[in-house]
């Protein structure tokens, strides 16, 4: 079990599986959401996005069943990015939503219809903002090549006063939030010219008392350099339990469906839904949870091979959410061609292949009461494998597949423990 935390994040590791969501005027230059940085943009050549950003076909309410239906039970969505645009009607600037052709605040219908659904919120807030005048320019900043601009002062004082104020704004405006994830510190890198910003230029330690005292309960990421309640390793799946000098934490992987977190009109790379649903068992069995994002379009609609793989996901869950939901890591070591989710008595093994016959267990011998595949509660049978030359076997269980294989993306057999 992870070490204890101050915040409750009991149903954060039950639930264990969220929607991810980046939207903002990078998805009109449909070329990801860093396209600012890497074409060096001027505000001014950006402002084109602000001015024609008019999602006509934006339906919260799809959004939101379509997350139900794939079995997510809470969401992110990116309120402010690196570019600085407010989905929300801020008081504090006039580069939002309610400004746009778009004419109103679009962050709160979102949230309406995902609680709505059941779904937890969860609020990004970028601690960048290359939009603001008075965050300073560093190799991050669109404005980096401009050698006579970065060069000119700027107070991130009036830039720490605006974030620590649009935090409030999130906090006090919307309900009870479930998780806040700000994103990023990068104050250890040094570029020469410029370096890298973090806790000392956020104010770390007041902007998460104030987090705390907002939404008592809420759970906060760990990338205001301070620590945090859960670990958020990004595109990429740990070989173990996520653990913190040496002792296991609670943690989520965030990852994309194909390799971009906004939306790219000419990005390929789609993960199949197989693929995702494997990422989503390996997270679980290692005690993690998976973040999976969705990059709608500048007119508010989810891509079509998005909504195909959330529905296939949310076919496999809804026969198999049992081995995801309140599960963590196994206390046994699965087959090599397998992987085990366990909550208490019930042990999950998760076939990646369908191999022919009969298969062995290890650690198993007289430790299971009943075993059925999880898709149709059909019994597998088993025994125990009697190898007096190998002890290891010796302590193993021996069970029998169907040679017809499940039509399901990932056949999993629920193993009820004595």
């Amino acid at each position: 079990m992870p070490i204890s935390n101050a915040r409750d994040t009991s149903w954060f590791v039950h639930d264990r599986f969220g929607l991810f969501i980046h939207w903002g005027l990078y998805s009109a230059a449909a070329s990801k959401e860093w396209i600012k940085h890497r074409e060096c943009m001027t505000d001014e050549r950006y402002q084109r996005y602000f001015d024609h950003f008019n999602p006509d076909l934006l339906d919260p309410n799809a959004w939101a069943r379509e997350a139900k239906n794939a079995g997510m039970k809470y969401f992110v969505i990116t309120t402010k990015h690196h570019e600085g645009f407010c989905l929300w009607d801020s008081a504090l600037t006039d580069y939002k939503a309610p400004n746009t052709p778009a004419g109103r605040d679009l962050l709160r219908p979102i949230v309406e219809a995902f609680r709505e659904e059941g779904l937890k919120v969860g609020f990004y807030y970028s601690l960048l903002d290359w939009h603001h005048p008075e965050y300073p320019i560093d190799e991050y900043h669109p404005l980096r090549m401009d050698l006579e601009l970065r060069n000119q002062p700027r107070d991130i004082s009036k830039y720490r006063e605006y974030l620590h104020g649009q935090t409030r704004e999130l906090l006090t405006q919307f309900g009870k939030i479930d998780i806040m994830w700000f994103d990023f510190s990068y104050s250890h890198i040094d570029w020469g010219w410029s370096k890298g910003k973090g806790k000392d230029d956020w104010h770390s330690e007041e902007l998460i008392a104030m987090v705390r005292e907002l939404q008592p309960g809420i759970i906060v990421n760990d990338r205001l350099e301070i620590g945090g309640d859960i670990k958020t390793p990004e595109q990429t799946i740990p070989r173990s339990w996520v653990s913190v000098n040496g002792m296991p934490v609670v943690w989520e992987a965030c990852h994309t469906l194909n390799g971009s977190w906004g939306y790219d009109r000419d990005n390929l790379d789609w993960k199949s839904t197989k693929m995702l649903v494997i990422m989503l068992i390996d997270v679980v069995s290692k005690g993690g949870n998976l973040l999976l994002n969705v990059g709608p379009n500048a007119r508010g609609r989810f891509e079509p091979k998005a909504i195909e793989r959330l529905r296939g996901i949310g076919e496999w869950m809804e026969l198999h959410s049992r081995s995801i939901y309140g599960c963590t890591a196994a206390d046994f070591r699965p087959p090599k061609f397998g992987l085990y989710t366990q909550n208490g008595k019930r042990l999950y093994l998760h076939l990646l292949e369908w191999p022919y016959g009969e298969i062995v267990l290890s650690d198993l011998a007289d430790k299971v009461e009943y075993m059925q595949l999880l898709n149709d509660a059909s019994e597998i049978g088993f025994w125990r494998t009697e190898n007096p030359t190998n002890s290891e076997e010796g302590n193993s269980l021996s069970i029998s597949l169907p040679v017809q294989r499940p039509d399901v993306l990932v056949p999993v057999i629920e193993i009820f423990l004595k």
